[in-house]
């Protein structure tokens, strides 16, 4: 048994090491959740999501937009209200996902293109992390 520090290092190499940028399509090895779970799984998956936090994290009034076609990519955007890492007001992620291939890319500093597209409830993102 690991104690005191090395333990620490050991519980955030082993958390990160598990945390994906990209999720791999589903294979027939493989049992396949529906697009929306493979979403929401990988948000949590995220640290803007809570990841690695040492602090439980809960999701509220989670919404997806998607798919929708933006220059020739089929594009999800996630949005949800975050509480658990901050005492005084709930955090507010984001994520843009890219689908290609059934596989799930997650898109870095894309926020803008999800302006304008109706979104509707996630309740797989805010059921999994109670």
């Amino acid at each position: 048994m690991l104690g005191g520090r090395g333990g620490m290092v050991l519980a955030v190499a082993v958390t990160a090491a598990g945390c994906s940028v990209r999720a791999a399509p589903p294979s027939a090895a493989t049992p396949m959740g529906s697009v929306r779970e493979r979403i929401a799984a990988l948000a949590r998956g995220q640290v803007a999501f809570g990841s690695v936090s040492l602090l439980p994290v809960r999701f509220e009034r989670s919404r997806i937009a998607g798919p929708f076609e933006d220059g020739g990519r089929r594009l999800y955007c996630v949005s949800t209200r975050m509480k658990g890492r901050s005492l005084d007001t709930p955090e507010r992620p984001k994520l843009v996902l890219r689908e290609e291939a059934g596989a799930l890319t997650i898109l870095r500093e894309e926020e803008e293109v999800c302006e304008g597209h109706r979104s509707e409830p996630f309740p797989e993102l805010d059921s999994a992390a109670g």
